[in-house]
């Protein structure tokens, strides 16, 4: 992370994902329970600093990054500069509403478009949900993972600029105002929540602490476990898989 200076304003944004992007463990649970829905010409909305997006390019995926900030998207392009299937890296703001005009050479251009925590940044969700079916092929598949549970909301959101967290039916409802059919829903780690609650609403810490994160990534194996005895009844996020 020496190569770009990246902006003050967003200083928690990006100490929350250099923290996860140690770990490991953590990542990859994420993006093997979201790959096995990605195909064919894949955008990732909200790359970031490419934690889950080096998953895809280490499988060979052909992908689009893209992300709202233009220093984030050099940095993908520097660190991702020798991948081979990695087709091109977009700034892209979900929330404008000029969309259409501005990406219009991208409508339809997509089997799979993805958004990890990205959807609650944005103030008209419905809004950003039409941008991404605008990208999306006809028959492609819309991929939202989002924080869960509005009684979760924290410190942690606030300071990361949150508008809110979802359940698997308000998730579901954006997708119907924009005639999107739901597949597939789930929430996603279980006992993340204690971890969240114990560091955000008890201690109010403004980012996730490190050395937390650090533990909760070594014991993944064991979470994984708890997510499957529990039936993905309830998580810190969830997901939602659509079809255009």
């Amino acid at each position: 992370m020496k190569e770009f200076e990246f902006r003050e304003e967003d200083k928690e944004g990006l100490s929350t994902l250099e923290t996860i992007a140690r770990a490991d463990k953590f990542n990859k649970w994420m993006f093997d329970t979201i790959y096995p829905f990605c195909k064919g010409k894949i955008l990732e909305i909200g790359s970031g600093i490419g934690n889950i997006s080096q998953f895809f390019l280490n499988e060979h995926a052909s992908v689009t990054l893209s992300d709202i900030r233009e220093n984030y998207c050099n940095h993908l392009k520097l660190r991702f500069s020798d991948a081979t299937t990695l087709e091109d890296v977009l700034l892209i703001n979900l929330s404008d509403v000029e969309f259409e005009k501005k990406y219009r050479h991208y409508e339809k251009t997509f089997d799979t478009v993805f958004a990890l925590n990205v959807v609650e940044h944005i103030k008209d969700d419905v809004l950003a949900l039409k941008n991404c079916k605008f990208l999306l092929k006809d028959g492609g598949t819309l991929l939202i993972l989002v924080p869960a549970f509005q009684s979760l909301y924290c410190s942690f959101d606030q300071e990361l600029g949150h508008y809110r967290r979802y359940t698997r039916k308000t998730l579901r409802r954006i997708y119907e105002e924009n005639q999107l059919q739901t597949e597939y829903s789930r929430y996603f780690n279980a006992m993340g929540i204690l971890g969240w609650i114990f560091s955000g609403k008890i201690l109010k810490k403004k980012t996730i602490p490190e050395g937390q994160m650090g533990m909760y990534n070594k014991l993944v194996p064991f979470f994984k476990i708890i997510d499957k005895i529990f039936l993905q009844v309830f998580g810190l996020s969830v997901i939602l898989v659509g079809k255009k």
